[in-house]
């Protein structure tokens, strides 16, 4: 079974000078394939974000008490 790949066609009026340095950093052949992977990293990004997010409201949840066994955070 093939899977169908959903995409649309925009217009949109972006810097080129930015598009090209990205693809470059991305190492991406085409424009296209420059801003899809932009995109990906975008998502994966706010993923992150909301994970690190979640795991620390679960750990100030916890009640844990943080000592500064060493006292280096007197400061």
């Amino acid at each position: 079974m093939t899977t169908r790949i959903n995409r649309s066609h925009k217009h949109f009026q972006l810097d080129a000078t930015k598009i090209k340095r990205a693809q470059k950093a991305l190492r991406a052949k085409t424009e296209t394939e420059t801003i899809e992977r932009a995109l990906d990293l975008a998502i994966a990004e706010e993923r992150n974000n909301r994970l690190v997010q979640d795991a620390n409201s679960r750990f100030f949840r916890s009640g844990i008490v943080i000592e500064d066994v060493y006292g280096s955070l007197d400061d």
